[in-house]
């Protein structure tokens, strides 16, 4: 369709927003020229038009048995007939695109878009075997760690309905923990992967940024995005990270050349002697609770007894971290993924302009729907923008390479560090009413120990450390960058010396 040009006061308040200091008359002489360039962006539009993707006939429908708001839709859209994961069910969070099928993302705003293309990890997901169970539920926007800001609705702990998820990849860890599927896909850009993986009492890792392509999720920050495996046990989490990594030539978030790894194998490599560096700065902050850091320490004599050395290490930096998160996911996700509507420009990656388009008409129709942890992301992040000019998040950026050194220095050192994932046990949901003092807590107040590692890139994994007053707690173990299997050769040896992880009680997974 051809471009309207600007009238007089669109020109003018184009002209405001960058302090040009055009008069009217001089607004009046650049109009036509204004509106010459258009052809430009006309002709863009019907070339990318002539070879655009459709999407696939596929068969997907409500679901009909939902009793902890789990699933989005479901679907059974079957993968090759041989591979490493053929046989295998697999939930895919509902920031990730799946050709043909309806994605949310958990907010009004994404409501009613079908993709046309599938996401890299979906294709390599049904490349590998595996089928397609449906789309998890996830949080408004993922935006939140608490699995109440979420549409269509919240999504309950499989231990206790009347406590939250975690989040954003709540219903991911749900369906894993319930057995209602085999493997699920979650997204990381704050812990979003290890917080519900936590509160759920399942295996959650965040992969080294970089390794796994985030081409065809839904963005966040491109600085902190990561998309990562959810299982009930660190072997499969193993098998499908092999499954996922790898460059797909698409995404300017990954390094040009991966050397593949056989993460499962390497599962069986010795542990002994393996150095556990024990993060000082995880424990005994301001929100844990007591009993979590008595399980994770308990967890940590585990691993002394199946023949690690561990040893307490400070870390200074991770202290600060925080603030460095604070700025890049606030400043950085507001120019990203509220002004550039998810995906924002200047980087050398795949596009969805078909997304890109009806998020931004859904943002103008439904903003006022959004949750109250995204608006403070629009509050804040634009508010600092403007009042610095990007200075805050460009000086974010550069100490996030100071925070990353702090962690290499201590992994030059340890193999792995180890903290509680979350300084808490799932808490009481709330609902999209509760005040801003309750609400914003809820949502984000877990979040200290699994944050950093998105700034930083580190690969960071979650397993059950134990149960405290009857709900999961997570022992998550951190390595360095690109040694994903040592972490997971770590998380391993843990499950195996503990016998497995427990189930939630049939009768908790079955109460709405």
């Amino acid at each position: 369709m051809p471009i309207p040009p600007p009238d007089a006061a669109r020109l003018a308040a184009l002209s405001e927003h960058y302090s040009f200091g055009l008069t009217p008359e001089e607004l009046e002489v650049f109009g036509p020229a204004v509106a010459s360039t258009f052809a430009s962006s006309e002709r863009v539009a019907e070339l990318y038009a002539a070879g655009a993707p459709q999407p696939p006939e596929r068969a997907w429908s409500e679901p009909a048995d939902n009793p902890l708001g789990a699933w989005y839709v479901t679907t059974s859209i079957e993968g090759a007939a041989a591979g490493p994961l053929a046989g295998r069910t697999v939930a895919i969070k509902d920031n990730v695109a799946v050709a043909g099928v309806p994605m949310m993302n958990g907010s009004r705003t994404v409501e009613g878009f079908v993709p046309s293309r599938d996401a890299t990890v979906v294709t390599r997901l049904l490349e590998a075997g595996a089928t397609i169970a449906g789309k998890a539920v996830c949080e408004d926007l993922c935006f939140s760690g608490g699995s109440f800001t979420s549409h269509p609705g919240p999504v309950r702990n499989p231990w206790d309905p009347t406590r939250n998820a975690g989040g954003s990849s709540s219903g991911s860890a749900v369906l894993v923990a319930t057995g209602e599927v085999d493997l699920a896909l979650g997204g990381d850009q704050g812990g979003s992967v290890r917080i519900p993986s936590a509160f759920s009492g399942t295996v959650g890792h965040k992969p080294t940024h970089g390794l796994v392509p985030y081409t065809g999720a839904f963005p966040i920050e491109q600085t902190i995005d990561h998309l990562g495996p959810m299982t009930r046990t660190v072997a499969d989490a193993a098998l499908m990270l092999g499954v996922l990594a790898g460059v797909d030539g698409f995404d300017p978030r990954q390094p040009t050349a991966l050397e593949p790894v056989d993460y499962l194998a390497a599962l069986q490599g010795p542990v002994a002697g393996l150095r556990v560096g024990v993060v000082a700065e995880g424990f005994g902050t301001p929100v844990s609770e007591p009993g979590v850091d008595d399980a994770v320490h308990a967890a940590v004599d585990v691993l002394r007894g199946a023949g690690l050395v561990a040893q307490d290490v400070s870390v200074p930096w991770h202290a600060d971290a925080m603030a460095v998160w604070n700025v890049i996911a606030t400043e950085g996700a507001a120019l990203q993924m509220l002004d550039g509507n998810g995906y924002g420009m200047n980087w050398q990656g795949l596009y969805d302009p078909e997304l890109i388009a009806h998020f931004a008409r859904g943002r103008a129709t439904h903003g006022a729907q959004l949750s109250k942890t995204v608006k403070l992301v629009g509050l804040s992040g634009r508010y600092t923008f403007e009042l610095g000019g990007g200075r805050y998040y460009a000086m974010a950026r550069n100490l996030a390479l100071e925070l990353r050194r702090a962690y290499d220095d201590a992994l030059a050192t340890h193999d792995v560090l180890v903290m509680p994932t979350l300084p808490f046990v799932a808490q009481p949901l709330v609902g999209l009413d509760a005040p801003l003092e309750q609400y914003l807590p809820t949502a984000l107040s877990m979040i200290g120990n699994c944050a950093p590692f998105d700034v930083s890139g580190h690969p960071a994994c979650t397993v059950p450390a134990g149960l405290v007053g009857g709900l999961p707690a997570g022992l998550m173990i951190v390595g360095r960058r690109f040694d994903d299997a040592t972490v997971l050769r770590v998380a391993h040896a843990f499950e195996q010396a503990v016998g497995g992880f427990p189930a939630p009680r049939p009768a908790a997974a079955s109460t709405a």
